[in-house]
């Protein structure tokens, strides 16, 4: 993987010549300006995707992905696929956690145990609040 520095950083102190905080990427904007351009034999640009691994590419640690919007789509999960959350609120959300709690679903990025402790806190908070209004 390329460390992705300033267009022409070795040249100025500035820039970072000799100094590794100053040396930190901006994008290249010149009217002329080669890098920017993407010319042969100049240094890359900061790009998405860049140097990724193409043959494992679309799976998360060697499962497909599935996008879950709702409770009859998690039960159709197989094995060897990964629950991905589409954008759903709080309480297709919570429905989902508890479903995958007891199917024991790996979800993304997502703790489903965790998500269900807070939101019990917040309700219940929530509840003292109502109370002390209604009184």
């Amino acid at each position: 993987m390329p460390k992705f520095l300033r267009h022409t950083s070795h040249k100025y102190s500035k820039l970072g010549l000799r100094r590794k905080k100053k040396q930190v990427w901006r994008r290249p904007t010149g009217r002329d300006n080669k890098m920017r351009e993407q010319r042969k034999g100049k240094p890359a640009i900061v790009a998405i995707g860049y140097s990724t691994n193409k043959k494992e590419k679309g799976k998360i640690n060697n499962k497909t992905p599935v996008v879950v919007n709702n409770v009859r789509q998690l039960e159709n999960i197989q094995k060897n696929q990964i629950v991905v959350l589409g954008r759903i609120g709080k309480k297709n959300k919570i429905e989902i956690a508890e479903k995958a709690n007891e199917l024991k679903i790996e979800i993304y990025k997502f703790n489903p145990q965790k998500y269900l402790k807070m939101n019990k806190k917040k309700d219940k908070k929530i509840e003292k609040k109502e109370k002390e209004n209604k009184k």
